[in-house]
Parts: C-alpha cells; sequence; structure tokens
C-alpha cells in the first residue's frame, strides 16, 4: 500500500484495501510456499459431520488452545464437548459442521448448563470466514456470564456487529434439559429457547426474539459448536468443564 501520511490503518481488516481517500495505491501479492494445515479430526454427530479444531484461535476475544480430544460422541449419539487443562493451560472445544445450510430452522437440545463456571462460554453461532461485508454472517446463542458470577443473565442471543443498539437480547437460561432455535430466512432471525428436548407446540418457552435489522444473507456460513474461556482475574476458570449437546436438527 502507498499511502498519505495521514493514514493510520486499522487494526484488522475483513476485506482487502482499495485505492481512494489517504490510500494511494494497493498492489496485492500472491504469497509462495506450502501452508501448514492443521490436523483433521471428523466427528459425525446427528447425521451430519463435523470438523474439530485442533489448534489455537482468538476466538472469544483471547487465544485459546484447542485439542481434538476435547469433542467427542458418546454410545447414544449426543456430543460432548470439554474444557480441560493440557500442559498447564486450558484447552477448549470447536465443531464446525462441514456443509452450508443457508436459511431454515436450527435446533439443537443442550443438557444441563447450570454446573458452568461465570469464565467459560458455550456459543452455537453460524460464521462465515469469508463474509466479513456482511460481519461474517455471524449470529449466535450464547450461554455464559462473562466472567461474572453476580451476573443475573447467563445467555443471550446476538446478531453482528453485538455494539449495535438492540443486537444483543440477553435473558436467563435456567437449569436443566433446554432446546434452542434459530429459524434464519430473508430479512428476519428467530431466535426461541424451551425447556425439555424438544420445540414442539407446547413447551414451556423460556425466551424468544426476533431480529428484523442487519439480518446477513446466506453465503458460505457453517454451524458451529464453541466451548472455550474468558480471561478474567476476578472468576478465573478453576476446574474442568463439560456441555453435552443430545441433538442437532435442521429443517429447510
Amino acid at each position: 500500500m502507498l499511502v498519505e501520511p495521514t493514514y493510520h490503518p486499522p487494526p484488522t481488516m475483513d476485506i482487502a484495501p482499495t485505492s481512494g481517500g489517504s490510500i494511494v495505491a494497493v498492489k496485492i501479492e500472491k504469497g509462495i510456499g506450502t501452508p501448514e494445515l492443521a490436523p483433521v479430526k471428523t466427528v459425525h454427530f446427528s447425521g451430519y459431520d463435523w470438523k474439530v479444531r485442533t489448534i489455537a484461535s482468538d476466538r472469544g476475544g483471547m487465544n485459546n488452545l484447542y485439542d481434538g480430544s476435547n469433542a467427542w460422541t458418546d454410545t447414544n449419539g449426543a456430543l460432548h464437548l470439554r474444557i480441560q487443562k493440557k500442559e498447564g493451560k486450558w484447552s477448549c472445544a470447536e465443531v464446525v459442521m462441514t456443509r452450508s445450510l443457508g436459511y431454515g430452522t436450527y435446533n439443537h437440545v443442550v443438557g444441563d448448563i447450570s454446573q458452568l463456571e461465570p469464565a467459560a462460554v458455550f456459543s452455537t453461532t453460524t460464521f462465515d470466514d469469508w463474509g466479513g461485508d456482511q460481519h461474517y454472517r455471524e449470529m449466535d446463542m450464547e450461554i455464559s456470564k462473562w466472567g461474572d458470577a453476580e451476573r443475573k443473565n447467563n445467555a443471550q442471543y446476538g446478531i453482528q456487529p453485538f455494539f449495535v443498539p438492540g443486537n444483543v437480547a440477553p435473558f436467563v437460561a435456567p437449569s436443566g434439559t433446554l432446546t434452542h432455535s434459530l429459524h434464519w430466512e430473508s430479512g428476519r432471525a428467530s431466535f426461541k429457547t424451551v425447556r425439555g428436548s424438544s420445540i414442539k407446540l407446547g413447551a414451556p418457552v423460556v425466551f424468544e426474539h426476533v431480529f428484523t435489522s442487519g439480518v446477513p444473507t446466506p453465503g458460505q456460513e457453517t454451524f458451529q459448536l464453541l466451548f472455550y474461556v474468558i480471561a478474567n482475574e476476578k472468576s478465573p476458570l478453576k476446574k474442568e468443564n463439560e456441555v453435552i449437546v443430545e441433538k442437532f436438527e435442521y429443517f429447510p
């Protein structure tokens, strides 16, 4: 990039810069060499294949270690995600569906989360690594107290960017098995959480919220489940934590 002396680059860029303003010229050169790929591990869960993260990631606001042994399915077909200590550091879990589904209804059943520590975060999200122009097509359901043990709300729905007023809807997720649902359609993202292991009519509703502004359109997004740690001096993680996702369903 050839820039004017007054140019101040942002910390990160979602897309490559273009000429204009204080940017005089831009030229992009293709890199050389052979990329080093992370070890590949796949789990089969609820009829879909999921890639398990095996290398570090800074999602969640800090650089966490990830280990393939932290995600597995049991004899009943449920998915287990674990945070455990490895070589003196916490290692986390992340699984990413190997295909993109687009508009439709995404349901997932989660076992009791009341035992999670305040510094642990369980997040289910749509995410598109190549969708920077639409805030990575990120829509989230998150379970966490974000390091504050006294925090009343331990869950939230959200669409990016989170700093826009109205893009986050916090609520209290009770103990016991819960079913979370996202119905994604053009210009509308409808979230709902109910008690029990089914979203069927009559299930006791815990909370629901509809976003109608800033809702992304489909691209290359995938459905992802993350279980990670946030840095927190007040309530640091003390022990191993685990989340059990009993099943996942998708309806076009």
